[in-house]
């Protein structure tokens, strides 16, 4: 069962990338989402098993890779608890987003190219969560980002989607060195990379060192360190955060499938796979924890200003990843894991619906040129309400929530009850909560109420003129009249079926994923039942102690929830001008926010601009200036004259070559009378 839900993605990629225009589109489209949903079908028995206490952990081969020396290992498919979890949000998200781009991308000509890339991308993720050893891990972490630049550079004619992807990589890259030096140093200390042995060993390397450029430094340390910064890289921590934001230059499926289900997390996953290691590095664990409530702080204050709708959903993800590590690092690995099966659902239910408003709206992705759509597109807006309801953790303790209400909760709870820097996270983790509701509602008020402010969009003029738009995507398909003054005659158009079915789907999620599965990930009893066997570090004291919090705990994220509600409402339903004003008044700090604390100006400024100059140095000086001067323009270019001059020497002819003959003897003839006489 488990070789089929990895390889049915794989084989469907093939089909549908090879096949391509042989098979046209609906072939490709129908194998790719076909496989998608018969994986998803297979993922939830496997991960209800495990909820029910009657799963198995177990190790299924595939083939045999590397033996040499010491460094051997296998293909092998582990299945656990965790692995279930992973299971369970890729494949449904995945096959969601499958259905959702065939509306979606119905006008597209590359149709096969992007299901192709789509299943590509679920495989290597796939093989990412299944893995027993670390290099099979990287194996499907490199894929991933291999899949991640082909899916954000899908539209390569765009020169910022172009410009994304490169970024995505080469960001991806620097994380990806620190995971690399992880896995050599592990090796190192512990003769192999199958994690079972690692983390069996882990506990016997505490207080051990090891020299690490040219100092004694704590081993354990170490190796967390490193492999932390590659799931900084790819969960967009702060400092590698810089690729996620302009990772929605790909289509918003893409951006769904990245944000939601697969990439982003795929650091969470590695960091609680791995936990019994950091638990031997306090060190590291507090670092997790510092970067963790840093990249939630920032992000949601970036959130407050943006203004494309794709662009504050893509912050959001940013600051909820935040709080996933932070838990981790305070050690509640069973609630980080929580938050990253609810935000699975209620994420790609937010990028999916503002999918299908950009869909509405003819390619407009800027929220001011927005307004009233409820009225016009109800179930997008009601599926859009899912979503924000579950991300602002609207619920009250105690009595019912949505999905985020009880993880989300169940973070900030975890992390009062460590102590320590643990309640540092937790009150960061409680003003990114207010500043998470503000920016949310936001979105909805902008989005959906007030007055429509269509007439300013250029975009929207051009499709009500020309019958043709050009942006996100390439659909056409929209209800104009005769009329020609600017947008009298437009009407925003609901999404079709295939669009509209995943939200439903996803907002059942959204709504009940938190309830419905409580009680295994973060509470006591049930929790130790369920990741028994997966190898995961799980406190069952700290989450008793996480559930004993004082009762002003539990009620503050409510309390800041509604705050942020309050002042969404105060500004852009209520009072209007409110904004401006507030603007005008803190115009620097406003700046520095919109502007993303500047962090894409420090890099050009620290990294990419040297870069260039470096390359332009080498390119010049070096290529130019030495290479080819004393190479193709110098040496070779003698050459080449000389033979030219050969060439005409040798013109067979007889008459020729008698001439010259008759030369040297009159030369040699001259020199000996000289010499002699």
């Amino acid at each position: 069962m488990i070789q089929a839900i990895v390889f049915l993605p794989l084989l469907a990629a093939l089909v549908a990338g090879l096949g391509q225009r042989f098979i046209g589109n609906f072939a490709a489209k129908a194998v790719t989402t076909g496989a998608l949903f018969i994986s998803c079908a297979l993922s939830w028995p496997i991960f209800l098993s495990f909820v029910a206490g009657t799963g198995e952990a177990g190790v299924v081969p595939v083939l045999q890779w590397v033996h040499s020396g010491a460094l051997q290992f296998d293909w092998e498919l582990r299945v656990d608890s965790l692995t279930a979890v992973m299971l369970v949000v890729i494949t449904t998200v995945s096959a969601l987003v499958h259905l959702y781009s065939w509306g979606y991308m119905e006008e597209d000509p590359d149709q096969p190219r992007f299901f192709a890339y789509l299943s590509l991308f679920t495989f290597a993720m796939l093989m990412l969560v299944t893995a027993n050893n670390l290099v099979q891990m990287f194996f499907g972490w490199e894929g991933v980002g291999l899949a991640s630049y082909l899916l954000i550079g899908f539209w390569y004619k765009k020169p910022s989607a172009n410009a994304a992807a490169i970024k995505a990589f080469v960001v991806n890259r620097v994380g990806d060195l620190g995971f690399m030096l992880g896995i050599f140093g592990t090796f190192l200390v512990f003769g192999t990379v199958s994690i079972p042995a690692i983390l069996d060993a882990a506990p016997g390397m505490a207080g051990s060192s090891i020299s690490f450029l040219g100092m004694r430094l704590d081993t354990m340390t170490i190796l967390c360190l490193l492999l932390f910064i590659g799931a900084m890289g790819k969960s967009a921590q702060l400092g590698l955060h810089t690729w996620l934001p302009d990772a929605m230059e790909g289509p918003t499926p893409v951006s769904a499938l990245i944000h939601a289900a697969t990439m982003v997390t795929a650091g969470v996953f590695m960091v609680c796979r791995l936990s019994p290691m950091f638990e031997t590095a306090p060190i590291a664990l507090g670092v997790v924890t510092f970067v963790g409530a840093a990249t939630c702080f920032f992000a949601a204050t970036v959130g407050t200003t943006q203004w494309d709708i794709k662009r504050v959903i893509a912050y959001s993800t940013c600051s909820q990843l935040g709080y996933m590590f932070f838990a981790a690092g305070v050690g509640a690995y069973g609630a980080a894991m929580f938050h990253l099966f609810t935000h699975a659902f209620f994420k790609a239910l937010l990028f999916l619906g503002a999918g299908s408003v950009i869909h509405a709206m003819h390619h407009e992705q800027d929220m001011r040129y927005y307004g009233g759509l409820r009225k016009h597109i109800p179930l997008t807006y009601w599926a859009m309400m899912m979503g924000t309801l579950a991300i602002t953790g609207v619920g009250i303790a105690g009595v019912a929530g949505f999905a985020g209400f009880h993880s989300k909760d169940g973070i900030l709870e975890a992390a009062f009850a460590a102590g320590g820097g643990g309640q540092i996270a937790f009150w960061v983790g409680i003003f990114a909560a207010l500043l998470t509701s503000f920016y949310s509602w936001r979105l909805v008020f902008l989005t959906f109420y007030g007055k429509p402010r269509w007439e300013q969009s250029e975009h929207i003029q051009h499709a009500v003129h020309d019958d043709h738009g050009h942006g996100d995507h390439a659909h056409d398909d929209h209800h104009h009249d005769s009329k020609s003054d600017g947008t009298a005659g437009y009407h925003p158009h609901e999404s079709p079926w295939t669009m509209l079915v995943p939200l439903a789907l996803l907002s059942v999620g959204a709504v009940f994923a938190g309830y419905a599965f409580k009680y295994p990930f973060i509470y006591p009893e049930q929790g130790l039942a369920f990741w028994n066997g997966s190898m995961l570090a799980y406190d069952a004291e700290l989450m008793h102690h996480a559930h004993e919090v004082p009762t002003w705990v539990k009620w503050t994220p409510f309390a800041v929830m509604a705050l942020g509600l309050f002042l969404a409402w105060n500004s852009y339903i209520r009072n209007t001008e409110l904004p401006a004003k507030f603007v005008a008044q803190f115009r620097l700090l406003h700046r520095f926010l919109f502007n993303k604390w500047y962090f894409d100006e420090l890099y050009n400024i620290l990294f990419v601009k040297p870069a260039f100059a470096i390359g332009r140095f080498f390119w010049k000086r070096g290529d130019e200036g030495t290479i080819d001067r004393f190479g193709p323009d110098g040496a070779a270019a003698l050459v080449q004259g000389g033979t030219r001059l050969a060439v005409r020497l040798q013109s067979g002819y007889v008459y020729g070559y008698a001439f010259v003959m008759l030369l040297g003897l009159v030369g040699l003839a001259s020199w000996a009378m000289v010499k002699f006489l």
